[in-house]
């Protein structure tokens, strides 16, 4: 298999079977954030690109087999793609790293999530009945609907989590019989790359499996509004994905947007009323707001925490977060790696000094860490900050930071508690800390939020749907929903023995 992430390789756009450079020659160096150095080169493409690659599938959906092909190959060659993303797994995990900043163990966990899900939506289709009879009233009638690819599908996922949010894609859009391209984040490119060539590996049919390197504002926004194109799903922020709503209505496209969230973690007092519970919840808090430096769409950035235990739990919450090792991923014992660029760097920067400004408490973090031979100075690391004292008029409060900061609020009530999750213009996720089982249904029941966890955070089922209410989005992803996203359904009602209906004299 050809290696595309060496620092000399461009040939990065795929579409109709073939790699190739940018039509314009352009490339695209790719950072390590860990020490802000190039360390591979992509191509650059644009318009001509997506244009070409879009032909691609267009032609593969309306002319080739896959849309055709048996349930039974289809969910055999996901299993495959599976099998070879397990085979892969050390080196996949390795370019994971590189390229967005985590942990090397995270990015291990991120291909063994994206093999789950191959593995789930083959099972899914494998396991489907063929339509869902519908009865008509009569013997001499069957009727059905039954479920068909919904045709070219555009995708454009985020940097964060590169070769995972592009399989929550990928996978349930193969599985219905579809073709795709996709445009991976262009600074994350690398891991979505590989991929296609797994896809390849695997038996997929030319033309079926496209991917388009290039910048949002360029590639993006043709596939968004590209007449060819008749799904478009995107993954990212909130004012890229109005854009790819508004270019996708002009020709009635499906659409899915995944656009974040400014998630609460609601803690009890009575959840730490023994050490054990006291211990655990402050260690998730940790898990929920700092894990790959916040930069999850599901980070839990807003603690909000009872009043009678906020001050133990805030100081052993900031206590412990000055103690996480900052460095590079792909160094042992690094708990935490970089933010994936500088721009993020200083957008998180701005959000802390704003929120100090406001009258925020910093209790621990604020600042970019001292170098070390694991920390170069030229990286994009930032110390993991806890704001006290914050409240809801706060920018940093509002907004989503995608940083390593969590703010915190407090509350008396289990009312107010409710009301200060659910003041926010996003609904993605949210947790709910309590030892009280009741009480832990009641709270969960009224958040709007699309997934809530009790007792956890950050964990996610394959078999679950993932979306959210308000500005999180429209549309599902995983589970069942996220495969009815890829498909149309059809009514098909067969008369076994049609009768001239003479609704007219002639």
């Amino acid at each position: 298999m050809a290696d595309r992430t060496e620092l000399q390789a461009r040939e990065t756009i795929h579409a109709d079977g073939r790699w190739r450079a940018a039509v314009s020659s352009g490339t695209r160096e790719i950072l390590d954030p860990a020490d802000g150095l190039p360390f591979a080169v992509v191509a650059e493409g644009d318009e001509q690109d997506a244009d070409l690659a879009v032909a691609a599938a267009r032609r593969a959906f309306d002319e080739g087999e896959w849309p055709h092909t048996p349930v039974a190959a289809r969910a055999a060659l996901l299993r495959r793609v599976a099998d070879l993303l397990v085979r892969d797994r050390e080196r996949l995990g390795l370019l994971e790293s590189r390229d967005a900043g985590k942990t090397v163990e995270e990015g291990r966990v991120d291909i063994d999530c994206v093999a789950d899900a191959f593995r789930y939506f083959a099972d899914l289709v494998a396991g489907e009945a063929p339509g869902r009879v519908v009865d008509a009233g009569s013997p001499g009638i069957h009727s059905v609907v039954v479920h068909e690819p919904v045709g070219v599908c555009a995708m454009i996922t985020p940097w964060n989590y590169p070769l995972l949010q592009a399989s929550w894609k990928i996978a349930p859009a193969l599985a219905a019989g579809n073709t795709f391209v996709i445009k991976p984040s262009e600074i994350t490119p690398l891991t979505t790359v590989a991929l296609i060539d797994l896809l390849v590996e695997a038996g997929l049919p030319t033309g079926v499996a496209n991917i388009v390197t290039g910048p949002g504002h360029t590639v993006g926004a043709r596939l968004a509004e590209h007449p060819g194109v008749d799904l478009v799903s995107f993954t990212g922020g909130l004012v890229s994905g109005t854009k790819v709503a508004r270019a996708a209505a002009v020709t009635v496209k499906k659409v899915a947007l995944e656009l974040g969230g400014k998630n609460p973690n609601v803690v009890f007092a009575d959840a730490c009323a023994t050490e054990e519970g006291f211990d655990t919840a402050v260690d998730q808090a940790l898990n929920a707001a700092f894990i790959h430096s916040g930069q999850v769409c599901s980070a839990g950035g807003r603690l909000i925490v009872e009043e009678s235990v906020r001050e133990r739990f805030v100081t052993e919450l900031a206590r412990r977060a000055e103690r996480i090792r900052l460095g590079r991923g792909t160094e042992e014992g690094v708990e935490c790696g970089p933010l994936v660029s500088e721009q993020q760097r200083a957008r998180t920067e701005e959000f802390v000094a704003s929120a100090l400004a406001e009258g925020a408490a910093l209790r621990c973090g604020g600042k970019r860490p001292a170098p070390s031979p694991q920390r170069p100075e030229s990286g994009y690391f930032y110390e993991p900050t806890v704001l006290d004292h914050c409240h809801r008029g706060m920018r940093v409060v509002r907004e989503e930071v995608f940083g390593p900061v969590l703010t915190v609020e407090t509350f008396r009530t289990e009312d107010e508690a409710v009301a200060l999750a659910n003041d926010t213009e996003y609904g993605l996720a949210g947790a709910v800390w309590t030892a009280d089982a009741g009480r832990a249904r009641r709270v969960a029941g009224r958040l709007r939020h699309g997934t809530v966890w009790i007792n956890d955070f950050h964990p996610y089922l394959p078999q679950a749907e993932w979306g959210g209410f308000g500005k999180s989005g429209v549309g599902r992803e995983l589970g069942p929903a996220g495969l009815a996203e890829y498909r149309e359904s059809k009514h098909v009602y067969q008369n076994l023995a049609p009768e001239p209906v003479r609704w007219f004299a002639g």
